[in-house]
């Protein structure tokens, strides 16, 4: 069946922007360059473009969250976690258009990938970074590059949601302990009984202390989600490749399954069991 002319619709674009004008289309869509003759090769680099678009988003997001939270602008911070966690819920869904890729497929393809990895995603990195899971040594994939590794750093050596958080419940009369308020950003976040007992303060009278209640819990949404995209990751890796190392030189399987017990904001799931 043709489909219906619609007559109110423009159809003449010789002088005016269309919609793949507008998104770039001609540029998004020709940078999908296989290297293997291999049919699956355009699946591998269609999901991990896609997903690098979405990090694009949620290290916006979170930019604009944690300077939402240093400026004591709630309701916006709220907007912009709540995106973060919905994007994180896209990213995890990615993995399972990726898991039917079998591992003889993906064995044709790997020699193509050379020492390329995702453990050298730079957007990744400042995400975790902007998360508080800070590692000196996650600079280095990216010395190469100046201006990346500037970015990289700059997401480094600035203050984490995290730290922005609790600096914001000091300001709000929360007892916050000053060596964590005054603590080297650059050093991965450990947990703290002075900040537990500070969030207790928050979630026994949530009333009296609903905007940082409610922050509190978005930023469980966001480690929540962000543990189920670890955990789909490690697992979509081992149904594809096992235990073989990854190919920028991790081990693989064994350093995702680590990366599960990093926590991000402990305290606000320490605090359950005291509640």
């Amino acid at each position: 069946m043709n489909e219906p002319v619609h007559h109110d619709a423009q159809l003449d674009f010789s002088n005016d922007m269309s919609y793949g004008d507008y998104l770039q289309l001609d540029q998004v869509l020709s940078a999908q360059r296989p290297l293997s003759p291999d049919h699956n090769e355009l699946l591998f680099i269609v999901q991990h473009q896609t997903s690098e678009l979405w990090m694009k988003l949620m290290l916006h997001e979170l930019q604009g969250a944690i300077g939402n939270v240093a400026g004591d602008r709630l309701p916006p911070a709220f907007k912009m976690l709540s995106r973060v966690s919905r994007i994180m819920e896209q990213l995890v869904h990615a993995w399972d258009v990726l898991a039917t890729m079998t591992p003889p497929e993906y064995t044709a393809i790997r020699p193509y990938l050379g020492r390329s990895s995702g453990f050298q995603s730079w957007q990744y990195r400042c995400i975790e970074f902007a998360c508080g899971n800070k590692n000196a040594a996650m600079l280095e994939p990216h010395r190469h590059a100046p201006e990346r590794l500037a970015e990289v750093q700059h997401a480094y050596e600035s203050p984490s949601l995290y730290d922005e958080t609790l600096r914001l419940m000091h300001r709000n009369g929360i007892a916050v302990p000053t060596h964590v308020l005054q603590r080297d950003v650059t050093q991965p976040y450990r947990a703290d009984a002075g900040v537990e007992a500070a969030w207790l303060t928050v979630y026994r009278d949530p009333e009296a202390n609903w905007d940082l209640y409610q922050l509190g819990e978005e930023l469980v949404d966001l480690e929540d989600a962000f543990r189920l995209w670890r955990f789909r990751h490690l697992t979509t890796v081992e149904r594809v490749i096992g235990f073989k190392r990854g190919t920028g030189g991790t081990a693989g399987v064994d350093y995702l399954r680590a990366m599960l017990d990093t926590e991000l904001f402990p305290e606000l799931w320490s605090i359950r069991t005291q509640l």
